[in-house]
């Protein structure tokens, strides 16, 4: 009889899934499926790699023949703004082709796209634009490769597995897709776990395409080879030494979203740990999941643009602010996880002010060592650029230690060129990254990210060493929030999480009850540290 309580321990769940599913080879190449067409997707990368090649070597040639025929206004205003926006249009193009071939070849080589496309730090503004409409643009599967899926899984149909099954997909992503589904019987939430407990549970099934797993290594080998061809032939990115490290970030992610045991670990332990009650974690189904199908209670609500478009009043922007905010920083502190999958898509608003998360597969855990390390960077920056221009504390050596045990830069770098050459192209990143925390309240309605330009690019390029792989988690969820909080316009209680050292988070004898407002739901509790509002994460 199917298990009535779905969410196990986090270190049950998984192995009572990886015990009842069927023992199945790796996910083999069938023919047909969307990641195994292996001469189709070589021949379609290979002659992207020429177009980006040729695109190039066009748009240097028109560049040269401008300046032979107008030798004179190269130096002025005008001149300088035309070849700006020349060169925002020639990467555009380069972006719309590039992404026009992982559109085809979809599957992982399409979730790259959209991964790469929040990685300002590897490419210029104008491919990121084009390659961000990955998280938008995907194709369902037909059904009979859906149909499939399931015997492979299960040995029969949906249609045999649920009550009820929608073959039309309400949800479309790059690795899989979701249906509705009804369970059979009365396999509702157990009590302590349910908010409305029902007969005929109503839930949503995560769907893996077929042979998603088995491309994964070849795609960003392939994509490699093209990132590498784009560093060569223009200068619009780092060097290898920069972007494998990121490649192979983005190996081992999409190596973890294809788990669907792992994600069914990642929701049962958010949902045992989180500690804010007006956030939704959906509960897992056991014994209808496997490794390509994973079975969840199914949450009602929008998503942002569609929440917005019902015209929300500012204190209700300002409420999800808050959530959104303290979920972050309270499974950052105190789950030791990130949520590293920061597209809009994953959170939906809920009746009754509740948030919904979802899409656990890409989960990050944080060593302590680096709460750490980043809570002083961020202590630092604070000191070092003040609340406004020219009332810091600055400190040059401070930052390039930093930089240096993040192995973000060649450690021979002189003072000079951080100060005259390199600083002065992150200082609106690092304006940015501490603004919320100079007051104890912070509107994010114009907290824009500063988009780096290709001549900021080229000029940081030859510093650079690499990037830690932490931070390299920890910022892209620290953007996606900001991008989040931004388009809500929210006015949120921020104070600054990184006041004290993570040692004397939670001590009592700093905590001051009267401004306590654990009505938020906010893991940050308030303190008066000399007069001043601080965060404290509980």
């Amino acid at each position: 009889m199917p298990n009535k309580s779905p969410n196990k321990s986090p270190e049950k769940l998984p192995e009572q899934l990886r015990e009842k599913s069927p023992n199945k080879p790796a996910d083999k190449e069938d023919k047909g499926s969307i990641a195994t067409r292996r001469l189709q997707r070589s021949t379609t990368l290979g002659l992207t790699a020429t177009r980006v090649g040729l695109s190039h070597l066009g748009h240097l040639g028109r560049t040269k023949l401008a300046q032979r025929l107008n030798p004179k206004t190269t130096d002025d205003i005008a001149s300088r703004e035309s070849r700006a926006q020349i060169q925002r249009a020639h990467e555009e193009q380069i972006g719309k082709t590039l992404f026009k071939a992982l559109n085809q070849l979809k599957g992982t080589a399409l979730k790259a796209s959209q991964i790469l496309s929040m990685e300002a730090e590897i490419l210029p503004e104008g491919i990121r634009k084009e390659l961000a409409k990955a998280c938008y643009q995907a194709t369902p599967l037909n059904r009979a490769l859906i149909d499939k899926v399931f015997r492979n899984e299960f040995g029969k149909g949906p249609g045999d597995v649920f009550a009820r099954f929608d073959k039309n997909a309400f949800a479309a992503a790059s690795l899989g897709q979701v249906h509705k589904a009804t369970l059979p019987g009365d396999q509702g939430l157990a009590p302590t776990q349910a908010r409305n407990q029902a007969p005929n549970q109503d839930v949503a099934v995560k769907v893996q395409y077929p042979g998603i797993a088995a491309s994964i290594k070849s795609d960003i080998k392939a994509l490699s080879g093209l990132l590498s061809l784009v560093s060569a032939s223009t200068n619009f990115m780092p060097d290898r030494t920069v972007i494998d490290p990121v490649l192979d970030e983005i190996t081992l992610q999409l190596q973890r979203e294809v788990d669907y045991f792992l994600e069914a670990e990642n929701l049962t332990r958010f949902a045992s740990r989180l500690k804010l009650d007006k956030v939704r974690i959906p509960a897992v189904f056991a014994d209808y999941s496997s490794e390509r199908i994973l079975t969840m209670e199914n949450l009602s609500g929008c998503h942002l643009e569609e929440w917005l478009a019902g015209n929300p009043t500012q204190a209700e922007k300002n409420h999800y602010g808050q959530l959104l905010y303290d979920f972050f920083f309270h499974s950052f502190f105190d789950l030791q996880h990130l949520h590293a999958d920061p597209h809009p898509g994953n959170f939906l608003f809920m009746p009754d002010g509740e948030l919904g998360v979802l899409d656990f597969g890409c989960i990050r855990e944080v060593d302590p060592d680096f709460i750490r390390k980043i809570t002083s960077y961020y202590q630092l920056m604070i000191r070092h650029h003040g609340p406004e221009k020219g009332k810091g504390q600055p400190d040059y050596a401070g930052l390039q230690g930093f930089y240096e045990e993040f192995e973000l830069i060649k450690p021979d770098l002189e003072e000079s060129a951080l100060r005259d050459i390199l600083q002065p192209e992150l200082d609106p990143i690092q304006h940015w990254m501490i603004a919320p925390y100079h007051e104890a309240t912070f509107d994010f309605s114009n907290w824009k990210w500063p988009d780096m330009t290709t001549d900021s690019t080229r000029k940081i390029a030859p510093y650079m060493k690499g990037i830690n792989r932490d931070l390299l988690y920890f910022d892209r969820a620290y953007r996606g929030l900001g991008l989040m909080l931004s388009r809500l316009g929210a006015v949120v209680k921020t104070g600054n999480p990184w006041a004290l050292a993570p040692s004397e988070r939670g001590n009592p004898d700093i905590l001051n009850p009267e401004i306590t407002t654990p009505e938020m739901g906010n893991p940050a509790v308030r303190a008066l540290d000399n007069g001043k509002l601080s965060d404290v994460p509980a």
